[in-house]
């Protein structure tokens, strides 16, 4: 490894996915986690991971030790990014839950106080979010909302709530990153 990578997860949430992930691609030195949800929403989105493979590494939620969470603890990673965040995996966040991939790389992350940066579906108590057929309203529920604003209280956490901030945090990141 010449210099640390960022990790990005993404989970059963399609909250802007295509914005997220046409983001993330424009990236380099990334590698791409998906847990078994996000594999399942990105079908939905028409995505093929065939295309996201030619450009990254992309690591499936297929083993119940999830060993790549091992790449924390060799320095190979500078920043984890989940974007986008469903709800139950905020919940299983905060909780300090770690049964999946992506959760297990959370919690990893902060261990090795790797900095997190997550970008969750539910940030407001109405919204507009994305769906396969075109955009929706929906209405986060309060312990949705109350999951997202603990997980802002995290060590190496930071929580954002639009694509556009997403992109200037992941931005501001790198360039502390390359400074």
């Amino acid at each position: 490894m010449d210099k640390p990578r960022l990790a990005w997860a993404i989970t059963g949430s399609g909250h802007y996915i295509k914005e997220c992930l046409d983001f993330m691609l424009t990236l380099n030195a990334v590698d791409l986690y998906i847990s078994q949800a996000g594999e399942e929403v990105l079908k939905m989105y028409g995505v093929d991971l065939t295309d996201v493979r030619a450009v990254m590494p992309v690591y499936r939620d297929k083993a119940a030790s999830a060993p790549p969470v091992g790449h924390f603890y060799k320095g190979y990673y500078h920043t984890f990014v989940m974007a986008p965040t469903t709800s139950n995996t905020m919940a299983k966040c905060v909780l300090g839950i770690a049964d999946s991939l992506v959760t297990n790389l959370y919690a990893q992350a902060g261990k090795c106080r790797v900095p997190s940066i997550v970008y969750p579906c539910d940030i407001a108590p109405e919204m507009e979010t994305t769906a396969p057929s075109g955009k929706v309203m929906v209405y986060p529920r309060r312990i949705d909302l109350e999951a997202t604003e603990k997980l802002r209280g995290f060590e190496y956490t930071t929580v954002v709530e639009s694509v556009d901030e997403l992109i200037r945090v992941v931005t501001k990141r790198l360039q502390l990153i390359d400074a």
